[in-house]
């Protein structure tokens, strides 16, 4: 099983739940410097723990994610570390007004870093468009031409021209070009139908984020349907199971250090999406009298005791977090796990505990066990 470790790098200062668009008064620059530190110097050490790739992602404008450019993240990455792979989970393509500009920067990145980047292309989500004023029936058409230029610059010897609905060149060459062959692998998270499909028709591999291993369960087994449908077989290296991850001493402390900042991350940073249904003129859904599943309320009103249950967080002491781990991934047939270590508002040094902790005593059983 291969094991990356994954970073938001979310603001842990908030006092009230975030609501787009968010004030940035609220964001202190002198301790942005510090938290930039921390994650960095966090990213840096799976490499040393014996991980298989560090990943980041783009967010616009909010208090969830302070990467508005993760290739940046990534550079200065390929600075810090020498054989671990760099996953970019991913850029949006849609919202580069210019793709080539994209193409060039994960081409540079690929070769400064020695052919160790994996490239992400996501979609995101709406409240990513409100922060360009994109309109949101454009995303994914603009994403799919998008992607497609990028692919075509990367792999295109000559010169070439393109004249599409959203982006037109007259010439297109790209220096430096890619040193993986024919491009960087491409991973697209997804979990919408349509996105599973995209996955599936382009051959690259996915997986989808917050959600219950019975959600998890279904995109990856339509994911893997409609493979098949498009003359292909998704093995489990394509199949990617994101989850939290805290492990400690014993199921009750691992539970006492982790479960504030869960809180926090679920109902103060994905609390945003209030602001952002509020501007799309949405009304955000009654809760159940009674909650049976996480797939049931929004991100925003999750509880420990429910991700514990529905398989969406894993935290405890080594062996339940080894054993759950070994069995979810066996259920849902997906050989990466995507794992959230600095979530929410946790401190750097809870942090790093939980993190060597699972590299000593879990990533072993891992790896041995396949």
């Amino acid at each position: 099983m291969k094991v990356y470790g994954f970073d938001l790098l979310p603001w842990p200062y908030l006092d009230q739940p975030s609501h787009y668009p968010d004030a940035n008064s609220l964001y202190d620059p002198v301790r942005g410097t510090q938290i930039y530190d921390e994650h960095l110097e966090l990213m840096a050490l799976f490499e040393d723990l014996g991980f298989d790739a560090i990943c980041m992602n783009e967010h616009h404008a909010k208090p969830y994610g302070l990467m508005p450019s993760p290739n940046i993240i990534a550079a200065a990455l390929t600075q810090r570390t020498r054989t671990i792979k760099l996953g970019i989970f991913g850029n949006l393509p849609a919202l580069h007004a210019n793709p080539i500009r994209l193409a060039e920067e994960i081409a540079m990145l690929d070769v400064m870093s020695g052919g160790r980047i994996i490239s992400g292309f996501v979609r995101g989500v709406p409240q990513e468009f409100l922060a360009y004023s994109i309109p949101l029936e454009e995303a994914r058409p603009r994403m799919q031409e998008a992607w497609d230029l990028v692919i075509k610059a990367w792999t295109e010897r000559e010169p070439f021209d393109w004249h599409g609905q959203y982006f037109k060149y007259d010439r297109v060459v790209i220096w430096p070009r890619p040193l993986q062959q024919p491009h960087p692998p491409i991973v697209m998270p997804a979990d919408s139908d349509d996105g599973i499909e995209t996955a599936a028709r382009r051959r690259v591999a996915t997986g989808t984020a917050y959600r219950s291993f019975q959600r998890t369960q279904s995109v990856l087994d339509k994911f893997r349907a409609r493979a098949a449908a498009h003359g292909w077989t998704a093995t489990p290296d394509y199949c990617l199971m994101v989850r939290h991850v805290y492990v400690a001493e014993s199921n009750e402390r691992a539970r006492l250090e982790a479960e504030p900042h869960l809180d926090y991350f679920w109902g103060k940073l994905l609390s945003y999406h209030r602001g952002s249904m509020k501007l799309l003129g949405q009304t955000p859904p009654a809760r159940p009298a009674v909650v049976e599943s996480a797939d049931q309320v929004p991100f925003y009103e999750y509880d420990f005791d429910l991700t514990q249950k529905e398989g969406l967080t894993i935290v405890g002491d080594p062996d339940y977090v080894t054993r759950e781990i070994q069995a979810q991934s066996k259920e849902l047939g997906a050989g990466v796990l995507v794992a959230f270590f600095h979530f929410g508002s946790l401190p750097q040094l809870l942090s790093r505990k939980s993190v060597e902790l699972f590299a000593k005593q879990v990533l072993p059983e891992l790896k041995r066990a396949g």
